[in-house]
């Protein structure tokens, strides 16, 4: 089953064991998760528990003395855990009757995020025969469709895809030019709402979070370098909603199932367009508007392929792999580069049609560029300045020549004195920029894969130079960074129709839940998720049965919790 982030993949895997006999394994790599859903789970009393290396060993004996005894239903555990012998012999006298394989893409070495001991699930269906198998993940092309078949040995299996389109995110892609002014400008469109932000390395983490602090934002950068417990700090204050803005590598949030993410920037291209769904999935899981901002720029694949590189040499990938996800990064750079509706690239990249012409949530169809004044006469220059260098340079290169730079490199070979020297000094530098990425993506020029990469004419663009036609530019976004305006989306307006009375006790209750997450030790989403919050907010339930009315609320959490919410509710009202 291949459904987008949010889509409801768990609930395919959680429903089943409630109406059949037998136990139900949940393998998953991601041992955050688990323990989100597990608590999640636990908190409506659903029979659940979870094996994995962080909990300790009395916990462990617990939850199999559980399963031993009938008591669990759905059991999570680790690929690594399975891989033990001892824990394989201990679980075949379980006698399991179905397998559900999350993040399935990692059995795929095609796939974007590959995982030697996923690759080992195989030997799973040598060893119980009866049990039936599962595989979900949220991004799978179909070659990597084919692999998870093929490496899981599944037996004519029903492949269910659902929409990958996912309509309450709205996609903005710009370059990147003052990393802590744009992103700052993101911000206050969300200023009270949780955000992710995303970095390539761990001192770009600090300095921004820094950065944003100085603005008066209060981040906290997150990597893998930082100790143990401040982690394991970060991660439960985001959690419990007692930190809304992280700024992170892309290890943070693989995790963290918090529903009400309202914002996720990436601060660098990231590794793939598989990577970037996974990542930008993360936002608006609870159906409500959410914005996606990333911000490129012309060394990030260059920068990303030579980490790559050096990673394939101290982990001994083969060449073909090497190539796989070096093509990979290659799309995610096309993607932004692309004069196309994100929502429909991103849908068309896993195989589906996306027959809408407006997305009406994507800054290609929300703010339509216009023709570009001179673009034919700018488009020539550009062309010719790469042709008259030989193919020899990189972007910024042939932009500062342009641009009249006499910069120490270009007047040692002579760059000054080309005809082309200059000629396009009235621009500034992004917009050149952003003219030569136009002609990128029309295919008229062409960047090399090399450590250094370089512009170089093709074929077409040879043409496109004799030939009369006019060539087509456009003119570069100027996104108004401050705009403190809500996100557009075809999903509607989070917070806009709402009265203002609304708003504020939204709030209250949203505190209230920060609480009560904070005492039990869950993430706050456990508790309650901000749309069942905002119907409160909005239907004012007087009583029990008005308060079981509101979607999100069941028996369960209304004996638990609801009494301290009417209450709150009530002193609202009677202010």
């Amino acid at each position: 089953m291949i459904l987008p982030t949010g889509g409801g993949k768990s609930l395919c895997y959680q429903v089943p064991p409630l109406v059949r006999r037998g136990l139900s394994i949940v393998v998953s790599p991601l041992k955050a998760l688990m323990n989100d859903q597990v608590a999640g789970l636990e908190m409506i009393g659903y029979p659940v528990a979870a094996i994995h290396g962080d909990i300790s060993d009395d916990q462990r004996l617990q939850a199999r003395h559980r399963v031993e005894r009938g008591e669990v239903k759905l059991l999570f555990v680790t690929p690594e855990r399975l891989a033990l012998a001892g824990f394989s012999s201990w679980l075949g006298r379980q006698e399991p009757t179905s397998f559900a394989i999350d993040e399935a893409h990692c059995i795929s070495q095609w796939g974007h995020d590959f995982r030697p001991d996923y690759r080992r699930l195989g030997e799973l269906r040598a060893r119980f025969p009866q049990a039936t198998f599962h595989a979900f993940t949220a991004t799978a092309t179909p070659r990597v469709r084919q692999d998870i078949v093929r490496e899981l040995g599944l037996r004519d299996p029903e492949i269910l895809i659902g929409d990958f389109d996912r309509p309450n995110l709205t996609y903005r892609l710009f370059p990147r030019t003052n990393t802590g002014q744009q992103v700052a400008g993101v911000l206050r469109r969300h200023p009270d709402a949780a955000a992710i932000v995303y970095c390539f390395r761990r001192r770009d983490t600090e300095s921004l979070a820094e950065d944003l602090r100085g603005r008066g934002w209060p981040a906290r950068a997150y990597h893998a370098g930082l100790p143990a417990m401040e982690r394991v700090r970060i991660e439960t204050e985001f959690r419990e909603d007692r930190l809304r803005i992280v700024v992170a590598t892309v290890a943070f949030g693989m995790g963290i199932d918090r529903s009400d993410v309202r914002c996720v920037i990436h601060a660098f291209l990231p590794e793939s367009i598989e990577h970037y769904m996974q990542e930008t999935g993360r936002a608006g899981r609870d159906g409500l508007p959410a914005e996606c901002v990333l911000l490129y720029g012309e060394g990030d694949f260059s920068l990303r392929r030579n980490v790559l590189e050096r990673s394939a040499v101290e982990l001994g990938l083969d060449e073909g792999l090497l190539a796989a996800k070096t093509r990979l990064m290659g799309r995610m750079r096309d993607f932004c580069t692309a004069q196309i509706c994100r929502h429909r690239g991103l849908v068309r990249y896993l195989g589906q049609p996306y027959e809408k012409e407006n997305c009406g949530a994507c800054d290609y169809c929300l703010d339509p560029q216009k023709p570009a004044r001179d673009g034919d006469a700018i488009a020539r220059t550009i062309l010719s300045a790469v042709e008259l260098l030989g193919g020899s340079f990189g972007a910024n290169h042939v932009v500062d020549v342009l641009r009249g730079s006499r910069s120490e490199r270009i007047r040692e070979r002579g760059h000054d004195d080309l005809a082309v020297h200059g000629k396009l000094k009235r621009l500034d530098k992004e917009t050149v920029l952003d003219a030569l990425r136009q002609l990128l993506a029309q295919r008229l020029l062409t960047r090399t894969d090399d450590t250094y990469p370089v512009i170089r004419l093709t074929p077409e663009g040879h043409i496109a130079l004799e030939e009369s036609e006019k060539i087509s530019l456009l003119e570069p976004r100027r996104p108004a960074w401050a705009e403190r305006a809500e996100p557009r989306s075809r999903a509607g307006d989070a917070t806009g129709d709402e009265a203002p009375e609304s708003a504020d006790l939204f709030e209250i209750l949203r505190g209230l839940r920060r609480d009560i997450a904070s005492r039990l030790g869950v993430p706050a989403y456990v508790v309650f998720e901000d749309t069942a919050l905002r119907q409160m907010a909005q239907m004012r339930p007087r009583d029990e049965a008005d308060l079981l009315a509101v979607r999100g609320v069941g028996k369960v959490k209304l004996e638990r919790f609801g009494k301290s919410f009417l209450e709150a509710i009530r002193a609202y009202d009677a202010r």
